[in-house]
């Protein structure tokens, strides 16, 4: 039997094709934990020189999901995060160089010390594994996703949303092209080729083949993996994220980092989605009228209404919608701990944000909101591994185990006791 229909054989089961994938993705994970920073590195430089080379068929394999995207009614949040243009693969390439150019994390000692016995312990950075990640719309994270995990000697099975498929295998072809060239395994980084639904099941099920499962989506993926996984999640939910502005906020800063939380890219997770305003801050209408004027619907409370005629009440759903387009829900509170009791109430944990030149102010709100990132006197938009010289970033992680906020190679990694001794022996 032929490659292709051994191929056709396995997509038609998708358990037995992640079997098969989890399989040959387990033994290059055992190559690459073994294998050098310098040659990692050397495969990713590889792989982003295929990427850029291939920019030409990248564009017109993601002609291709735009066209269908467009043709099935894709919001226009869903078809911004899924186009590839000159800039967003060449940012795609750089992204990959810079993981390549971060510190290996694989073999760092996190803690040592002697024990009286003359037994010293130490905890040792190792890869985790295989990691599975689940993902939609867009197609750079297949590059992203694929390199951090080489980076700190994973190996990856990518599984991209239906809408993305033609992207995403380009992207992957790049990709793999350039580990072969450099020596990596090619079996570092694989793509599922079936967009079934019932593979996504097969890799969530997947104990003892996938050791970790990162899904990055809207809330129904989310859901259905942490409610189906047998694997552990380290999950990536959706960005409910807030500003507030506090009365003794600079009002130019103000409206700044309003506009640009908001309006800078409205389809990425690290969007404002609700903006509240303390009573006692007297440039309300000018920051309201700010975000309108950049083309922004506004969604407020009566008082918010009140300030622009072309406002709309909102109703209870809205403050618990991540809009991902230029919508903005405004509230206003009665100072900060009004400000707090509706972010404790309504944030998914993501990104929350106070604007104030009051640092007491500024402190209470940092040491009380419960989210992976929490800012001060800036954007929400910088919510990203790349701002946060991370390189680029697997997810955001929300939940409150083993890695919070943009995880990159560091989060990728695990740790194993190594004791060393001389001949000591129990009591």
């Amino acid at each position: 039997m032929n490659a292709t229909v051994t191929t056709m054989a396995r997509t038609e089961d998708p358990e037995a094709l992640i079997g098969d994938m989890g399989k040959r993705a387990r033994a290059a994970a055992k190559k690459l934990a073994t294998m050098s920073s310098a040659d990692k590195a050397k495969g990713l430089m590889a792989a982003a020189k295929a990427i850029r080379a291939d920019a030409e068929a990248i564009k017109a394999a993601n002609a291709k999901d735009m066209a269908n995207g467009e043709a099935k009614g894709l919001t226009s949040a869903m078809l911004d995060r899924l186009k590839l243009d000159d800039a967003r693969i060449e940012g795609t390439a750089a992204g990959v160089e810079a993981v390549a150019k971060l510190t290996d994390p694989v073999g760092d000692i996190i803690s040592e010390h002697t024990q009286p016995n003359g037994l010293k312990m130490r905890r040792v950075r190792i890869p985790i594994g295989v990691i599975g990640i689940i993902y939609e719309s867009r197609p750079n994270v297949t590059a992203d996703a694929g390199a951090l995990c080489v980076m700190s000697g994973n190996a990856a099975i990518l599984r991209g949303g239906s809408e993305a498929i033609e992207s995403n295998r380009a992207v992957h072809a790049a990709l793999v092209r350039g580990f072969k060239e450099a020596g990596l395994p090619e079996d570092a980084a694989q793509l599922v080729p079936t967009t079934d639904r019932a593979a996504v099941g097969a890799m969530l099920k997947a104990d003892g083949l996938i050791d970790m499962i990162v899904p990055r989506g809207g809330k129904s993926l989310v859901a259905r993996v942490q409610s189906e996984a047998k694997v552990p999640v380290l999950a990536h939910l959706d960005g409910m994220n807030h500003t507030y502005i506090d009365a003794k906020a600079d009002p130019e800063m103000a409206r700044q980092i309003a506009v640009n939380a908001k309006m800078r890219r409205t389809g990425v997770c690290g969007a404002m989605e609700t903006l509240l305003i303390d009573r006692g801050f007297g440039e309300a209408k000018s920051v309201v009228q700010a975000l309108a004027d950049a083309g922004c619907e506004i969604r407020g409370d009566a008082e918010a209404v009140k300030l622009l005629d072309t406002a709309k009440p909102a109703n209870d759903e809205d403050w618990d919608t991540e809009y991902l387009e230029a919508i903005v829900a405004v509230k206003f509170v009665d100072g900060v701990d009004d400000a707090l009791e509706h972010v404790a109430g309504h944030s998914s944990g993501h990104t929350d944000v106070i604007v104030t030149s009051d640092e007491a102010t500024a402190r209470k709100f940092i040491d009380n909101v419960d989210s992976a990132i929490v800012m001060w006197n800036a954007s929400s938009q910088f919510a990203d591994g790349g701002e946060f010289g991370l390189g680029a970033e697997i997810g955001i992680s929300t939940g409150r185990l083993h890695a919070r906020g943009p995880v990159a190679l560091e989060g990728l990694t695990t740790y194993k006791w190594v004791v060393l001794g001389s001949g000591q022996t129990r009591p």
